[in-house]
């Protein structure tokens, strides 16, 4: 996000890994780490100074940042061309400009998505004095390139306060979803304790979990804050809330 980009290798991002195991755990603990005192970050997959060539991303998923920005900080502005940038907030607020002319806040139970296509330059503030931000900035690979830059905000509290599943990112924004430029699929979930939910996977579709709070079992699997979770070859989900639980599920071709 606020970092140089890395360049991303032209094949298909699934892990060799999931070529003989359905499912694997990427644990939070193995995450790559930077704490520069105004931003505490956490990259599931390659970003900026870390790398590793065995977790360059997944499917189409290319990042996922789990930031925690102090009052008073944030990213200046900066460029992106041909990804999909999608930021969902935790808690605290995030002020975000750009050269498309969109000012706006992003707050809790909020989603942007912001298609960059040929080009678009934005940053990104943490206005509250004593708090922090926190929220997550996924990337993921466009279906086109070279696009006209678009912009999506919304808030999806109502639907959070109604289903305990919620579909915020389609291609086709069905569900009153926000649009992307990809096939891809993106539920926020809120589970409390002992809750439960059955998610049929398509034919042909990698899942991937990211964990934001609590703890999960997913088909007798146990993943917790932070633990990101791939998913190939089942059919079908069980996912249980083992403690009260906020994640993302990511439905990808």
């Amino acid at each position: 996000m606020c970092a140089e980009e890395i360049k991303y290798l032209p094949f298909l991002f699934v892990f060799l890994t999931l070529q003989t195991n359905a499912m694997e755990i990427r644990p939070a603990f193995k995450r790559g780490h930077a704490d520069h005192e105004w931003l505490n970050t956490y990259h599931t997959f390659s970003f900026a100074e870390y790398f590793d060539p065995q977790h360059m991303g997944f499917s189409t998923l290319r990042v996922i940042n789990e930031d925690r920005i102090t009052g008073g900080s944030g990213f200046d502005t900066h460029p992106h061309k041909d990804m999909e940038i999608v930021t969902y907030v935790v808690s605290g607020a995030l002020e975000h400009k750009d050269s498309l002319g969109n000012t706006a806040i992003i707050m809790p139970d909020e989603v942007q998505v912001m298609s960059a296509g040929t080009g678009v330059k934005h940053s990104e503030f943490n206005h509250l004095k004593d708090k922090y931000t926190h929220f997550l900035q996924i990337w993921i690979l466009p279906e086109k390139k070279g696009i006209t830059p678009r912009y999506g905000q919304k808030s999806f509290k109502n639907a959070f306060a109604q289903q305990v599943l919620v579909l915020v990112v389609s291609k086709d924004g069905r569900e009153e979803s926000i649009i992307i430029n990809q096939d891809a699929d993106l539920y926020i979930g809120k589970l409390k304790s002992s809750q439960e939910i059955n998610f049929k996977i398509r034919p042909g579709r990698h899942i991937w979990i990211q964990m934001i709070k609590g703890a999960l079992e997913v088909n007798d699997v146990r993943i917790e804050a932070g633990d990101g979770l791939a998913i190939s070859v089942e059919k079908a989900l069980k996912i249980v809330a083992k403690a009260n639980a906020e994640f993302i599920l990511f439905d990808l071709q």
